[in-house]
């Protein structure tokens, strides 16, 4: 993704969300595991960013979930609005994250359908295979926009 700018990620500590934050001077948050009071990593997140000054925003997405296209266009209001450089995570990074991360560098970044379908492959983690993997639902969503990002035949 955008040198400098977009980086993707697992779910990580308290420790190394502010080494993210010295290192590549991170000022936003968009955690794709929606808003999960009383959990640990989340309560440890919302107090990091909170005592760093990073903006955290919260969206709700399940890997095993097609995603509507109202949810599809509010994740990408929500990643255009973001400032910047911003860390984009689920938990494992890989799924949910992949689907933002390739969304992002079709849809704002404007690159080509490889790039970022790339960020939807095994490289990252994400085995969308029917069968083996609830994240098959991040592969469907894709394939369905595909036609919005002038990528009508693949």
């Amino acid at each position: 993704m955008l040198a400098g700018q977009v980086f993707r990620a697992g779910q990580m500590d308290g420790q190394k969300l502010a080494r993210w934050k010295r290192k590549l001077d991170t000022v936003s948050v968009l955690n794709l595991r929606g808003q999960n009071d009383g959990e640990d990593w989340c309560e440890t997140e919302g107090a990091v960013t909170d005592r760093l000054a990073i903006k955290h925003v919260d969206f709700r997405m399940s890997a095993s979930t097609e995603l509507t296209d109202k949810e599809v266009h509010a994740l990408l209001g929500v990643m255009r609005k973001a400032p910047k450089p911003m860390l984009i995570h689920c938990k494992a990074g890989s799924d949910r994250t992949g689907i933002a991360s390739a969304r992002y560098v079709a849809d704002i970044e404007g690159r080509d359908e490889d790039e970022a379908e790339w960020h939807l492959s095994l490289a990252y983690g994400h085995i969308g295979l029917p069968l083996i993997s609830n994240a098959r639902a991040m592969d469907v969503t894709w394939e369905r926009v595909e036609p919005w990002l002038g990528f009508p035949d693949s």
